[in-house]
């Protein structure tokens, strides 16, 4: 079986003053307060919802 790719996904910046579908999607992320870490499996939603809030995570592949 082939391992799955997962990413480290780290919120840097804050959701304070930002557009509401930003701070749902670092909830969605698992994200909603400074410096929280996840690990999360690499799919397309995933990627995309990084790219939605991209200035605000760090992402790094594990």
């Amino acid at each position: 079986m082939a391992e799955k790719k997962t990413l480290k996904v780290t919120q840097i910046g804050s959701p304070i003053r930002r557009p509401k579908d930003q701070r749902a999607t670092l909830v969605g992320l698992g994200l909603n307060k400074m410096h929280r870490t996840r690990e999360l499996e690499d799919t397309p939603a995933v990627r995309g919802m990084i790219r939605k809030v991209r200035h605000m995570v760090k992402v790094e592949e594990v």
